[in-house]
């Protein structure tokens, strides 16, 4: 073991033994080629796990918000997909908005987005958050929520139908399973 990696050997804190020896087990798991072995083993779990799990935060401020709720009542069922809609981004993976994005509303949407864990993804619901309907060239508009945050999926229409959004949470669960985030020992 090699403890010039280690500040103190001798005396460390409970926060630089942590960050020591997590240090060391990646840097161990590299060099022998472990962490190529168990990301091949985990990552599709992991995608599995995040695919049939999905949990938004639901941001409507417009019609959509209409549609997104008749998504989750007992016709369209969309916690049989595993879709529960959380109020938190602290506890969320999909940030779902519909609706019209005002210059005030913009910072706000940032600050939930920064604030959700990785992996995180975004999913723009209706032709308001997609370009900005029928208000496109207000004053205060956004023309479109992919200007300040990477949309993965899109869901036009206006406003769209329940199926549409199913479908693009299927769509979604495509797209986890190719990418495989949330590999060990990131």
């Amino acid at each position: 073991m090699d403890l010039s990696l280690a500040p103190n050997a001798i005396a460390m804190t409970a926060k630089e033994f942590q960050i020591w020896s997590k240090n060391f087990m990646v840097e161990t798991m590299k060099a022998t080629g472990a962490k190529k072995l168990l990301d091949g083993i985990t990552a599709p779990m992991w995608a599995w796990g995040q695919r049939n799990a999905i949990y938004p935060l639901h941001f409507g401020v417009a019609c959509c918000a209409l549609e997104m709720a008749a998504a989750s009542a007992s016709r369209w069922d969309c916690e049989r997909l595993g879709m529960v809609y959380r109020s938190s981004p602290r506890q969320s993976d999909v940030l779902l908005i519909n609706g019209w994005i005002s210059q005030k509303l913009r910072p706000a949407l940032r600050k939930l987005y920064e604030q959700m864990p990785e992996p995180k993804w975004v999913v723009a619901m209706g032709e308001c958050c997609i370009s900005g309907g029928p208000w496109y060239d207000g004053y205060n508009v956004i023309q479109g929520l992919d200007t300040f945050i990477p949309v993965d999926i899109y869901i036009p229409g206006c406003p769209p139908h329940p199926e549409a959004m199913l479908d693009a949470f299927l769509l979604l669960n495509k797209k986890i399973t190719a990418e495989q985030k949330g590999t060990f020992l990131d």
